[in-house]
């Protein structure tokens, strides 16, 4: 599933399109969710620069003249991704699993999505329905300034939760997935059984920054591909082959030697270090 670090590579990989005028809008079968207008309105659209907030990518558009047209929501759901073709590739076809085509003047953007858990969806405003809905759940960014340890301390402390499905809520911080979440834990040092109320303030400083390290890594490593991910141009993530504990049951914990553990926690795998990481 792609979270945010894949996420934040397509956004990179797709800035191409910023600028571009839309010509059309292709829609295939059915997403998540629809698209919440009709898609000849957004003809004529140019698109402004991209954002991202918690998994979503946001594309604000604009009338001729300069008028705000709203924005699109993109979300690659479960197995979703984005494909930037220009040139020949442009005029392909779309294949079965190609759910929506964005033709503009400068290329072709393409979400293919096999199991269709994703989205693409229009909102006048990201103040309004359908995006301040989608968005309103979602906790702090990990790069935000806003998130000091001070406040990523007391959210840890209104909860009685063990932390690592705590992270995984993105109630805490957004961007943690399964993958990331393992590592950072690792990284600082914290068993993931740990009450979150347990976590006093240098261990949650010490999260807090391993969180954004871990993330950090993986984008800078194109992500994480495990099976399907690709960026807009095809290229796989390499996060995976730099795994702290995630995935590695069994084999040796590359700083202490003892063999790396996996559990269930709320039916996601969990992998730690029995001799890293403490209550």
């Amino acid at each position: 599933m792609p979270e945010l670090p894949e996420v934040e590579v397509t956004r990179r990989s797709i800035a191409a399109v910023e600028g571009a005028q839309v010509q059309a809008l292709r829609l295939g079968k059915p997403l998540r969710w629809p698209l919440g207008c009709a898609p000849e309105a957004l003809t004529g659209c140019r698109i402004g620069p991209l954002g991202r907030r918690g998994k979503y990518l946001l594309m604000p558009l604009a009338r001729p003249g300069g008028a705000s047209a709203g924005v699109l929501l993109w979300h690659l759901g479960m197995s979703g991704s984005l494909a930037w073709l220009t040139g020949a590739h442009a005029a392909n076809s779309a294949g079965v699993h190609d759910h929506v085509d964005l033709h503009t003047d400068l290329g072709l953007l393409r979400m293919t999505d096999p199991r269709r858990f994703g989205a693409v969806v229009w909102s006048p405003s990201l103040q309004q329905d359908p995006a301040a809905k989608l968005l309103a759940g979602l906790g702090p960014e990990p790069f935000d300034e806003r998130l000091t340890d001070a406040g990523f301390l007391a959210a840890l402390k209104a909860r009685r939760t063990p932390v690592k499905p705590a992270l995984l809520s993105g109630e805490l911080v957004v961007g943690a997935g399964n993958i990331y979440a393992s590592d950072a834990l690792f990284e600082a040092g914290i068993d993931p059984r740990t009450p979150c109320h347990r976590i006093g303030p240098l261990r949650a400083s010490r999260l807090l920054a391993a969180v954004r390290q871990v993330l950090a890594e993986a984008i800078e490593a194109g992500g994480s591909t495990l099976k399907d991910f690709r960026d807009a141009h095809g290229s796989v993530g390499q996060y995976q082959q730099a795994v702290r504990v995630y995935g590695r049951e069994g084999e040796a914990c590359r700083r202490c030697g003892h063999a790396i553990r996996r559990l269930l926690q709320g039916q996601r795998a969990t992998y730690y270090c029995p001799g890293c990481q403490r209550r």
